[in-house]
């Protein structure tokens, strides 16, 4: 058996990969270690979604080939960028999203000295299968790979694929397991969790099944297109007023002006983005809103950057991913004419986080006051914990408390983008 690091970068679902990794390995025999120094061999799994992070990832694979351990580079970017990551590590086996329930019998030949190259294409199903979570009472919950966009900027897609979504009742197995072993979130995760279909079922189906479970927990329903969300809009925002779900909504715009949106192929209109925003917030008005911006897409003008600003001004989201466009390759945004330097787009960065922070720090005062009950699901370093309310607020507290623990508190200081508490009583 081998002493084995697994390192990860990037979204939710990488996460989770990583985490089933860890857990295949263990459950074979090999032993995690929290180094790559301490370790015969070192799992990598990489993110590609923009240029830093590429550059990111290439430094870092070159930096573990100069190792005495072997090298197995996982995540999207073997399969979306292979002749990178074969230049910047020649001897490392790669493996693709779609490959890691093959972790073991990889390891093995890897060890040996042999170098394998794994990129299929046929997804494969990430439900029942043992973890070593990295937050032990969050349970990162798959419920689909790939995606029905094609959007003309990502270079995910050709890395995760078309959509496939995972057997409703698995998910609702896995989720089960998951609360008997202790956990109090599960966190739904896909490319477009909107998207998801099993047979007639929808996502408000799946939702509705996870909050029937027994148990104290709450279900934090991840990233989702506007117009898939449009689809299944009605019975979306009913299962959101369910008790378990935390009220918080992740719905990238990426642009506030129509004809940028177009050249994006996002499907959707601007007018369609703020309806679906104006329905949740009729519906439940404290309900924590987080959406995505690109700046200086190509050719986008001051006027439309300007629109991108409004937008911002009227949803006051409580969240706001800003990204500074990066050209990807095998993307129809790589071969687009008038892109900006570098310059205009740190410029025009700089101007919506200023905006977004004014913004967010008044959405935070209108909590000031508030006393109710926090699950504690993070550890900082200098000692404190946060605590999520049911709209997923971000609340740091100075207490000895475990993770998983549920907790009164009453919110005395506002930041932007998080919030400050005091616990009144414990659970």
């Amino acid at each position: 058996m081998a002493r084995i690091f697994v390192e990860v970068f990037g979204c939710t679902a990488n996460l989770a990969d990583a985490e089933i990794i860890s857990g295949l390995l263990k459950e074979e025999g090999h032993i995690l270690v929290n180094s790559p120094i301490d370790a015969e061999l070192t799992v990598m799994l990489t993110c590609t979604v923009k240029t830093p992070t590429e550059n990111k990832m290439i430094k870092r694979i070159k930096q573990l080939s100069r190792l005495d351990a072997s090298l197995i580079v996982a995540g999207c970017m073997p399969k979306a960028e292979r002749i990178i990551v074969r230049k910047a590590s020649p001897k490392a086996s790669l493996i693709g999203p779609n490959d890691i329930l093959k972790i073991n019998e990889i390891v093995e030949k890897t060890v040996k000295g042999e170098q394998l190259e794994l990129l299929q294409d046929e997804p494969v199903d990430r439900t029942g299968l043992p973890r070593v979570r990295k937050n032990p009472i969050i349970h990162i919950a798959p419920i689909a790979s790939g995606c029905l966009g094609n959007c003309s900027y990502c270079i995910v897609k050709h890395a995760r694929g078309h959509l496939f979504s995972y057997n409703i009742n698995s998910i609702v197995k896995d989720a089960k397991q998951a609360l008997s072993e202790g956990c109090k979130e599960i966190w739904i995760t896909a490319e477009d969790t909107a998207a998801y279909r099993c047979g007639d079922q929808r996502l408000p189906d799946l939702l509705k099944k996870i909050s029937d479970l027994k148990g104290q927990f709450y279900i934090r329903v991840g990233m989702m297109t506007p117009n898939q969300a449009d689809e299944i809009l009605r019975d979306l925002i009913k299962v959101y007023n369910f008790t378990k779900i935390f009220k918080f909504l992740h719905i990238p715009v990426q642009s506030g002006n129509d004809y940028i949106l177009k050249k994006m192929r996002r499907n959707y209109s601007v007018i369609d983005f703020q309806r679906i925003i104006l329905q949740f917030r009729e519906s439940i008005p404290d309900i924590s809103i987080s959406t995505d911006m690109i700046c200086g897409f190509p050719g986008e003008t001051e006027e439309q950057f300007e629109d991108s600003l409004r937008l911002i001004k009227t949803i006051q989201p409580d969240v706001l991913n800003i990204s500074r466009f990066w050209p990807r390759p095998y993307t129809d945004a790589y071969e687009m004419e008038n892109k900006f330097h570098g310059r205009e787009i740190k410029k025009r960065s700089r101007i919506m986080t200023k905006l977004w922070r004014s913004l967010s720090y008044k959405r935070s005062v209108d909590w000031l006051g508030w006393k109710g009950k926090v699950v504690i699901d993070e550890r900082l370093p200098d000692g404190k914990v946060i605590g999520r309310n049911y709209a997923y607020k971000p609340i740091v507290l100075k207490a000895n408390s475990k993770l998983g623990n549920f907790l009164d508190v009453n919110i005395t200081k506002a930041k932007p983008g998080y919030l400050m508490g005091s616990v009144t009583k414990q659970h």
